[in-house]
């Protein structure tokens, strides 16, 4: 992939992002992303596909849950503790920010990182609206994220990775900004690994978190190049043919 290719999907991921953002910032009926199965028919009914509880939702502004653009619940994997510092990449309307924010308690931290100036200014107007004081919305890539070595205890991320046009960058950034010992909870889509990298964009979109998946081994090959131990992927749900929402946990050394 050359490097203005890598430019022009950055650019239609951003696109997408905002316009979902202004949607939802203008009042409008939250759109889904095309081409992906992470989507459903309402809020209410795609929320709670993905693994958050009546009580989580409850928990929410209306407007984090409708901006909600994930294939899982990463917060549910990670198992956050009180006082622990959280990064979320690709925070999106900051919907498991403040989820996250909830587990760690007021002496724990929550970071979002958001490429996206509409999706930042939505996260903060759900945060102040949730009464959230121990959260920090960042603007920033996830490829280079921009938190100091060694600060954080545990990194999250909901459908994100695949949207990456540099994932090693991604793996090695999340190692670099993890503590010893600190851990990943992830929430992607993750391809059978006989599906060529044509086969994957024959079932959808770049933008729709089908075309930029990594395969299961692919994922696994990366994670451990980066420094990453304890590699565990899950598959949870099938989201197009040979493909599936999963769980990614993993561990950096202590």
């Amino acid at each position: 992939m050359t490097t203005d290719d890598q430019t022009a999907l950055r650019d239609q991921v951003q696109d997408r992002y905002a316009k979902a953002a202004l949607t939802v910032l203008k009042d409008q009926p939250a759109s889904c992303r095309g081409g992906s199965s992470c989507c459903g028919p309402n809020t209410d009914q795609r929320v709670s596909a993905l693994g958050y509880t009546d009580t989580e939702r409850g928990e929410l502004p209306a407007d984090a849950l409708a901006a909600s653009l994930g294939c899982g619940n990463p917060t549910a994997v990670a198992e956050l503790r009180t006082g622990e510092t959280v990064l979320d990449l690709g925070s999106g309307g900051g919907i498991d920010v403040l989820l996250s924010a909830r587990r760690v308690g007021p002496t724990g931290k929550a970071y979002g990182l958001d490429m996206t100036p509409e999706m930042l200014e939505l996260a903060r107007r759900n945060a102040t609206e949730s009464g959230a004081t121990n959260v920090e919305f960042l603007h920033g890539h996830i490829e280079n994220i921009p938190l100091p070595d060694n600060t954080v205890d545990v990194v999250i991320s909901n459908c994100v990775i695949n949207l990456s046009v540099d994932k090693p960058a991604v793996f090695a950034s999340i190692h670099r900004v993890l503590k010893p010992g600190g851990r990943i909870g992830l929430s992607d889509v993750v391809a059978d690994d006989h599906l060529t990298t044509a086969e994957r964009a024959e079932r959808g979109e770049w933008v729709g978190c089908i075309a930029g998946a990594l395969s299961t081994s692919e994922y696994r090959e990366q994670l451990s190049a980066a420094g990453f131990t304890n590699i565990d992927i899950t598959h949870i749900n099938e989201a197009a043919q040979d493909m599936h929402s999963a769980v990614i946990r993993a561990v950096k050394p202590a």
